[in-house]
């Protein structure tokens, strides 16, 4: 797929994302690697309202090259592209039930325990959430990385999740995932759950 193509394709697919309320406003922002460097959404720009010709274009050390400039959370991005090189694309939201779940109490457990395969398939069974930081801190990239080595979908305290995927569908596909995984979460919190097992979580990764 060539850059004006994978452009394209960034835009119908924020603004899926968008129009069906996984985003709101100027939140949420997305990244793309392509042939010597990455795309990514503009800081201020509405998922639903994206220009293809005005996204912004970084070089393979994250500089701004082209189009408009990056999303200050950049840096976000920055990290766990570094931490999981494989990554072809990063999908980060302010969806509202993963924003939620992000903002619960440390009780010392996980915030999402693996009730379907879908999680598990998708997100795999554990999911950190990195300590919160002002949106654009970079002194954010340090957790962001050490919790990407293990995991290719984190929730960010008290602000949203990121994702990684292979590709821009697959961690779109994630970040749904992870949105719907976390409105189940919150709908059961309380009650009698069933969680699935360690062999059934095993068998879901064989």
């Amino acid at each position: 797929m060539n850059h004006h193509e994978t452009r394209i394709e960034l835009v119908e697919l924020a603004a899926s994302l968008f129009q069906r309320g996984f985003s709101v406003g100027s939140a949420g922002n997305i990244s793309v690697r392509v042939e010597g460097g990455f795309l990514m959404t503009p800081t201020n720009a509405s998922l639903g309202r994206l220009r293809a010709e005005r996204l912004s274009l970084l070089d393979e050390e994250f500089n701004h090259v082209d189009g408009d400039a990056p999303s200050k959370e950049v840096v976000m991005h920055r990290a766990m592209y570094q931490a999981r090189p494989d990554t072809g694309a990063i999908v980060h939201l302010h969806s509202v039930h993963a924003t939620a779940l992000s903002c619960l109490a440390d009780d010392g457990h996980p915030k999402l325990v693996p009730h379907t395969p879908y999680l598990v398939m998708r997100l795999g069974d554990n999911i950190p959430v990195v300590p919160y930081y002002k949106p654009g801190d970079p002194s954010m990239e340090r957790d962001i990385y050490t919790a990407s080595l293990r995991a290719k979908a984190l929730l960010l305290g008290n602000h949203g999740s990121i994702v990684a995927g292979d590709s821009l569908v697959k961690a779109v596909d994630s970040a749904e995932e992870l949105e719907t995984s976390a409105q189940l979460a919150l709908l059961l919190h309380g009650h009698a759950t069933r969680p699935l097992s360690d062999a059934e979580i095993a068998a879901l990764k064989a």
